[in-house]
């Protein structure tokens, strides 16, 4: 039987917000199967407790964030999808998340720090079935004409693929790898998707520090490009860390229906928006999808039977 997962012990961090710049504290802890991942507010007065689900999404500019119910006035935790994709990275089902502030810590602007906080508390099968939602037929959401055209798509697929392509027509972007696909097959999550970092234009700078936006970013934790080229002195992780790092995004932004996905991601120059408008359309549909789960592993797609490797 192909079994639920979740923390043998706690782990702690502490770090700044990308948006808020907000000193943070994050606890990442065990839950017990079927609990999914739940995000907790222990700051407030009173603490207030968010199940991730594809709803609770209630706003996406610049990251996702999740809000009571999807109430964009309830309390709400930003800047959710790296450490979810670390989640689905490592497989993980049933996580509480307590955080001291409204916005997850930045870290070091990838997925990497995460995956690293979870395999030191170690990884505890669960003994309950993991469920899965099969994607049956597929769906897509498509945004703009023309140069302004994005969209995203999910197609049957015995397994989890992600195919993802950008275009920003920025000189030191068009250098690098455009296209990226990558196969939870491979079981090389953490070695080739975890490390790519977000990246910032400083262009963009002022206009985002004006809305109260990226005032916790620096080279330490995000790439900044100019007009032309990459100012981190150590330069990119990868040759197309770009893309990678909207890959890494997508896998967190689609794990917050709940569930692993079984299907294959498609996507030009989507974000986080367009991500959980697919989410959305899929379980509108109730003959899109269906959750499964797998008695004996042998029938599991390749790469999900086994633990994640050691760091």
């Amino acid at each position: 039987m192909l079994q639920q997962r979740t923390l043998q012990s706690l782990t702690r961090a502490v770090g700044v917000g990308l948006h808020s710049g907000q000193r943070v504290e994050l606890t990442l802890r065990p839950a017990a199967p079927d609990t999914g991942i739940v995000f907790r507010r222990i700051d407030l007065p009173v603490p207030v407790e968010i199940p991730v689900s594809a709803t609770a999404i209630s706003d996406t500019r610049m990251a996702s964030t999740l809000s009571v119910g999807g109430d964009p006035g309830a309390p709400k935790v930003h800047t959710v999808e790296h450490l979810m994709s670390a989640c689905a990275g490592l497989g993980l089902d049933n996580l509480y998340v307590d955080i001291t502030a409204e916005e997850v810590p930045i870290l070091d602007g990838s997925a990497a720090s995460f995956v690293y906080l979870l395999q030191s508390a170690g990884i505890e099968l669960q003994g309950v079935p993991k469920r899965f939602l099969r994607i049956k037929k597929p769906v897509e959401v498509r945004e703009g004409e023309g140069p302004s055209l994005k969209w995203a798509r999910l197609d049957p697929y015995h397994g989890y693929k992600l195919s993802f392509e950008i275009d920003f027509d920025h000189p030191a972007v068009d250098q690098t790898g455009q296209r990226v696909v990558f196969d939870f097959a491979s079981g090389r999550y953490t070695r080739d998707i975890a490390r790519a970092r977000t990246f910032g234009f400083t262009k963009d700078v002022e206009m985002m520090r004006t809305r109260g936006l990226g005032l916790g970013g620096s080279m330490d934790n995000a790439i900044v490009v100019d007009d032309y080229r990459v100012l981190n002195a150590d330069g990119l992780r990868y040759d197309d860390e770009f893309v990678k790092h909207k890959i890494l995004d997508a896998i967190g932004d689609l794990y917050v229906v709940g569930k692993p996905l079984l299907a294959a991601y498609s996507a030009f120059k989507s974000g986080h928006a367009l991500n959980n408008k697919l989410l959305r359309a899929v379980l509108a549909d109730a003959s899109a999808y269906e959750i499964v789960s797998f008695e004996d592993e042998a029938q599991a797609p390749s790469g999900f039977a086994q633990l994640a490797p050691a760091w």
